[in-house]
């Protein structure tokens, strides 16, 4: 059975079991929706980083920070299925290489669009450029709201979850980790 077929068989046996007709005007159609809607939500499994950088690595003599802000994403809690979204800041110092900048977005993309935590998406994107540049050093910082907390169990809302990850010179110069923080403040 391909998978499109099976996504669309699980979204009605969940219907069915939370007491849903399938065969009502408002949900003929539903597990089919949902079923692409998944697809597109996690393709991010097909893909890898190397994938979405290919030949986008390009020398370079600049020795200052490169820093992208505020970079939206969307993507889904692997404990309960919904949505967190927020920004992502992203910097690097280079060490002769940069990589083209509509990159880094389709690079937190290839990890945004799996069943996550954000955690490690935060992990995944700082390893992720750190292993495709071999910079001076790499900077992740991730703000996201989580409907898991908005919608279910504490029901908090505006609450923004920060994580971060340094590599390189962002650990060993507090210096530079602080221009970073500066520049990412709203």
């Amino acid at each position: 059975m391909n998978k499109q077929l099976q996504l669309k068989n699980a979204v009605s046996q969940i219907l069915s079991a939370v007491g849903e007709n399938t065969e009502r005007n408002g949900l003929i159609g539903t597990p089919d929706r949902v079923a692409e809607s998944f697809k597109e939500l996690t393709s991010g499994y097909g893909l890898s980083a190397s994938d979405i950088v290919q030949d986008a690595i390009f020398p370079c003599e600049a020795l200052g920070m490169v820093l992208q802000k505020d970079i939206e994403f969307y993507s889904l809690c692997e404990h309960h299925l919904l949505p967190f979204f927020g920004h992502v800041h992203v910097a690097y110092i280079p060490d002769r290489k940069i990589i083209g900048l509509s990159k880094v977005g389709r690079l937190i993309d290839v990890f945004a669009k799996r069943l996550q935590v954000q955690e490690n998406l935060t992990h995944q994107i700082a390893s992720a450029l750190h292993d495709i540049l071999r910079p001076k050093g790499v900077a992740v910082l991730i703000e996201a709201q989580h409907f898991c907390m908005m919608m279910r169990g504490v029901k908090k809302q505006g609450n923004i979850t920060q994580t971060k990850e340094y590599r390189g010179i962002f650990i060993e110069d507090i210096n530079v980790r602080l221009e970073f923080l500066q520049a990412i403040k709203k």
